[in-house]
């Protein structure tokens, strides 16, 4: 039995998106997807937006194996939107980003693991095998940060990515305009809908994130980006 049989991947899981705007890596992950198993389809998309037009439309995307750093999202905001916008699909991260806390925010805001980006064959082959089984897959030397004595950045992060992951798809472009100071006429010409459609999603993005203002829900968004989920350089890991 060969190497590539005894791996079965459920139909569902079948057609992956790759999303990666990195164009080496991103023929490198295919090749080494296509070496682990036979997919039926492997799409890729450079940007978050990109990607999620191609889940429009019923799409078939099973899989998904997602970089973090993309040009046109900040933080685990593109993580959250994707999981959104498929929900039945399997989210593979694969990060150069393999701090203990990014992956445990990365798992908690919705992933079904984590691949070191530089990772070996055989670790890939291990991270789908668990995920497609419906397990979780967490990297060899992954150390559940200690909560005990985690830096209240952190904390406050942890609730934050809790709080974004519940908006929708659409909730979350609105929030991350606002993050850029567009106001809600801005916002409607951007997005092509009613301004009045804007304020009521903003209204539901404050009940949501449990804020009273525009401006508390900009600092919610704030504390999930990058710098706020790393640990401080004198911070254990």
């Amino acid at each position: 039995m060969t190497e590539q049989a005894a791996l079965q991947i459920p139909p569902a899981a079948d057609h992956v998106l790759v999303v990666d705007d990195h164009p080496l890596f991103c023929d490198a992950l295919i090749l080494t997807l296509r070496s682990i198993w036979d997919f039926r389809t492997i799409d890729t998309a450079s940007t978050l937006d990109q990607a999620l037009e191609h889940l429009k439309g019923g799409s078939g995307v099973g899989f998904i194996v997602l970089d973090l750093n993309l040009p046109d999202v900040d933080g685990l905001d593109g993580l959250m939107r994707l999981r959104n916008a498929a929900k039945d699909a399997i989210v593979l991260v694969v990060s150069s980003m393999a701090d203990n806390r990014m992956i445990a925010r990365t798992i908690q805001a919705g992933a079904n693991g984590f691949v070191p980006k530089h990772s070996q064959r055989t670790v890939f082959r291990q991270a789908i095998e668990r995920v497609v089984a419906g397990d979780i897959y967490l990297p060899g030397g992954y150390v559940e940060p200690d909560t005990g004595e985690d830096h209240a950045g952190s904390k406050a992060a942890r609730l934050a990515v809790t709080r974004l992951a519940s908006l929708t798809n659409q909730q979350a472009r609105i929030l991350s305009l606002l993050c850029e100071g567009r106001l809600n006429k801005q916002i409607a010409y951007d997005l092509s809908i009613a301004e009045t459609t804007v304020k009521a999603h903003v209204t539901a993005i404050m009940r949501k994130l449990g804020v009273h203002s525009r401006t508390q829900a900009v600092l919610i968004a704030q504390e999930a980006r990058f710098n706020k989920v790393l640990p401080l350089p004198d911070e254990p890991q």
